[in-house]
């Protein structure tokens, strides 16, 4: 979402910035009573009949607003960051989605543990880690384990806690 406020922002600036300087010009042309690029005669004359009431104001107006509205909750929202800091001295970012799925590897290659999914927060300067898999529930001093033993591999903030969530598996029918 990053990207698309981005090119949002850059139209809605250069368009800006453009209507800024085409009435710019306009009105120092008109002021030193030259002739100007714009016939503004017929802009006026349509600008000045409209009236509140007409459906096409209304519309036109209720979806600028319900697009301004969109574009304000859009950027308002908390996104998910792509990039986490590993440390706060040195400077260095980790990727959010590699890091989940080293974490995920390493909470599969506990013995038991199948289909491990680990999904990677950062709350107040602290990573929480949440892994979610099927497996024995025996085993959630391992996965948990495994988990902190990644995370020093990779240097990153070592979390509180790791949430863990076991599902039984599932027998076959």
């Amino acid at each position: 979402m990053r990207t698309a406020n981005r090119v949002a922002s850059l139209l809605l600036g250069t368009a800006l910035l453009v209507g800024g300087a085409v009435t710019a010009v306009q009105a120092v042309l008109l002021t030193l009573h030259r002739p100007t690029p714009l016939d503004t005669s017929g802009w006026f004359d349509a600008v000045s009949g409209t009236r509140w009431h007409d459906p096409a104001v209304r519309t036109v107006a209720g979806g600028a607003l319900l697009l301004g509205l969109a574009l304000l909750a859009a950027q308002l929202r908390r996104w998910t960051p792509v990039r986490l800091r590993a440390d706060e001295r040195d400077g260095w970012y980790l990727h959010r989605r590699c890091v989940e799925r080293r974490l995920a590897d390493a909470a599969s290659a506990v013995p038991g543990v199948r289909r491990a999914r680990a999904r990677l927060r950062r709350h107040d300067g602290q990573w929480r880690p949440r892994v979610r898999a099927s497996g024995d529930p025996a085993a959630r001093a391992e996965i948990e384990f495994a988990v902190h033993k990644e995370l020093h591999r990779l240097t990153a903030p070592h979390p509180s806690r790791v949430d863990v969530r076991l599902l039984p598996r599932r027998r076959p029918a």
